[in-house]
């Protein structure tokens, strides 16, 4: 096939590209693989030792264990106005340099580099960047990540596979991630069976795992606009399997899990803890079954039950927002692998051990592999 690295792509936002590179660079870095990576261009930035970088290069080199430097892993940010200066004034700008820089540090020290692409295959055309154009100036053949489903997958991999084709950029082929385990099989049958006669390889069908969906209290109280007012050391510990109502307490979900949020009116908040702890003592459970509070309305709030929630270090929040409007702005938030995640970021590499061809992949890539 001719290209030396490989460039992981995806349909659209929240597929799971960044999951899904996280678990091939691990993957490779298993079997002996001197593997790099980099995200050629980027669109969330934060600020990391003053400079600016893809926060998912940030992320890499957590995991990888390197020295992140933004000219080699994160060459490019296309930030608030980047495009509306580029089409002012598109001589002033050197991106394709500064991705070929980055290149040409980064691909002699290692034996296979991944590019995590941004966005949809579309996304950076504005400044003559898009996924494709990025991947044929890096020689690298593609993986693309499509989401679960059918006849709405084929149909959106064939939009998005047009932009590639064009350039003639090779498809090393296709990952089909967070499939609920009931359709497993029906999947991988028809979309195995219609990407066949597209002759595009099935590299795997990747099982959806709840836990990847969970949200950290730091990124509900974010959404909520809360206030911290116990426990805020615990924002970043705590993720949330699922929700409760202090009007309705659910027996099952006490009984069932040890990460639940509980959402009450500030003035119900000690009856809410009364019930749990009434049900816990008498099944027997001892840990405390939440990961967080989150007490709603404008009323003040006179917790009297703090011995409870500072012995199970449970955080809580304040929102002026009601119970349901809780509920809303929970069920809307985006989860990301990140830093703070460190056992999505092992479970999305065992996702794709377990469910993805590596040596397919491989097997389409000029590489020299010294064992």
């Amino acid at each position: 096939m001719g290209v030396r690295n490989i460039y992981v792509a995806a349909t659209k936002q929240h597929v799971g590209k960044t999951t899904s590179t996280l678990g091939l660079v691990t993957a490779f870095k298993n079997k002996g693989i001197k593997v790099g990576y980099c995200k050629p261009v980027g669109q969330q930035s934060i600020n990391f030792n003053s400079i600016q970088v893809d926060k998912d290069a940030l992320l890499f080199s957590d995991v990888m264990n390197f020295e992140l430097i933004a000219d080699i892993h994160s060459p490019v940010i296309l930030g608030p106005g980047a495009t509306t200066d580029f089409i002012d004034q598109p001589e002033a700008f050197n991106y394709r340099q500064r991705i070929e820089y980055a290149a040409n540090i980064l691909e002699p020290s290692k034996e296979l580099v991944i590019y995590e692409g941004t966005g949809h295959p579309g996304v950076g055309s504005v400044v003559g960047l898009s996924n494709a154009d990025v991947a044929k100036l890096l020689d690298s053949g593609v993986v693309m990540i499509v989401e679960g489903g059918i006849g709405s997958t084929i149909d959106m991999l064939s939009l998005c596979i047009a932009k590639f084709q064009q350039k003639n950029v090779p498809l090393l082929g296709v990952i089909v991630n967070k499939v609920h385990e009931v359709k497993l099989e029906k999947v991988k049958h028809y979309i195995g069976k219609k990407l066949h006669e597209m002759n595009i390889p099935l590299l795997g069908v990747v099982p959806y795992d709840r836990s990847l969906a969970f949200p950290l209290l730091r990124s509900i109280c974010s959404a909520v606009n809360g206030v911290v007012l116990h426990n805020g050391d615990k924002l970043d510990d705590n993720k949330v399997e699922d929700i409760i109502s202090g009007s309705l307490i659910d027996t099952q979900k006490l009984l069932h899990s040890d990460d639940l949020l509980l959402i009450v009116s500030s003035r119900q908040v000690d009856n809410a803890l009364k019930k749990i702890q009434e049900i816990c003592r008498r099944v027997k459970k001892e840990k405390s079954p939440l990961a967080g509070i989150v007490a709603t309305g404008l009323e003040e709030s006179n917790i009297k039950s703090l011995d409870y929630i500072n012995e199970h270090k449970i955080p809580v929040i304040r929102t002026s927002l009601d119970s349901f409007g809780v509920v809303i702005k929970y069920t809307q938030i985006e989860v990301k692998i990140n830093r703070a995640t460190p056992w999505k970021v092992a479970k999305a590499i065992e996702l794709i051990e377990q469910n993805v061809a590596l040596d397919h992949i491989l097997e389409q890539v000029d590489f020299q592999f010294h064992q």
